[in-house]
């Protein structure tokens, strides 16, 4: 069997919430349960969004709740180096492309199309550029996404069978942005390369950014990790809490507590006593847990 990889990958622009403490646990549980290694990289390559001091904040929470990465953290801004190797790979092999077009003109060329939005809302991208720039400056970078099989499947191990069409669910999708960062699907894919990830274990709520992630896996000859995508906690309003809907910072001041009602929405049972008593049980009853299937045998 491989040596078991898995990472925890919170973004810095809000402290951790009791959702994103759901994705820890189970990403911290999966790596125990397999006698692997649990890595924490802090997700800043969108600097913007990014709050000064919240990677600390974070991992304190993280220390608080028992939850210790097993070798020092990474930050992505400190490597953007990979990321940009990476894109000239895909530009180099025509995998990629510049895109000219801002948010406007997509809206304007689908809507001239008669389309809108049909994805979450959001914009699919035309294929404005796919021929060049005409002599337009080019603003971003895309990966062209009609060059292989178009419909991406794969298994997760508590949704099933998936699969998605990406050049006509999500189109041409941007690598690196118009102001110059990195896009999350290629920084992710990158760093989980180089870091030698095996396994996925994150929040259902990013379960559709699994098919980009696995076509880009393939064009830059990448191996593809397991995935798993854990409950969400949502709100009383129905909607997933998150930092962008004003859910509140996890307290740590109980995080026996905090670490119980973590594990009551991935089907484990309360515990009493240490944060660390409870951390070994669940370890234990983590391979029998109704949430999930248990990892394919052998890989």
């Amino acid at each position: 069997m491989s040596v078991y990889r898995g990472r925890f990958a919170p973004s810095p622009t809000g402290p951790l919430h009791a959702g994103s403490l759901v994705a820890a646990l189970a990403s911290w549980l999966d790596a125990k349960a397999h006698d692997g290694c649990w890595l924490v990289r802090l997700e800043d390559v969108d600097a913007p969004r990014c709050v000064p001091d919240m990677d600390r904040v974070i991992l304190q929470q993280l220390a608080a709740c028992g939850l210790q990465p097993d070798a020092p953290p990474v930050w992505q801004s400190q490597r953007s180096g990979l990321y940009q190797q990476a894109l000239d790979q895909l530009v180099a092999r025509g995998l990629a492309y510049p895109c000219a077009c801002s948010r406007k003109a997509i809206e304007t060329a689908l809507n001239r199309q008669g389309q809108g939005r049909t994805r979450h809302g959001e914009l699919i991208y035309p294929g404005t550029c796919r021929t060049g720039l005409h002599g337009r400056a080019g603003r971003a970078w895309r990966l062209r996404t009609n060059t292989t099989t178009p419909i991406i499947h794969w298994t997760d191990r508590r949704l099933g069978a998936q699969q998605q069409d990406v050049p006509a669910e999500v189109g041409d999708f941007v690598l690196k942005r118009a102001d110059g960062c990195f896009a999350y699907q290629l920084a992710v894919v990158v760093d989980d390369a180089a870091q030698g990830i095996t396994d996925v274990v994150r929040g259902e709520d990013l379960a559709d950014n699994t098919a980009r992630q696995i076509l880009l896996q393939q064009a830059l000859r990448q191996p593809t990790p397991h995935y798993l995508h854990t409950p969400l906690v949502r709100g009383v309003n129905g909607e997933k809490l998150s930092k962008q809907n004003g859910a509140l910072a996890l307290d740590t001041s109980d995080p026996l507590a905090a670490l119980n009602r973590a594990a009551g929405v991935l089907g484990l049972p309360a515990q009493d006593g240490s944060v660390a008593e409870a951390l070994r049980f669940w370890v234990g009853f983590w391979e029998f847990s109704p949430t999930h299937a248990p990892r394919p045998a052998g890989q």
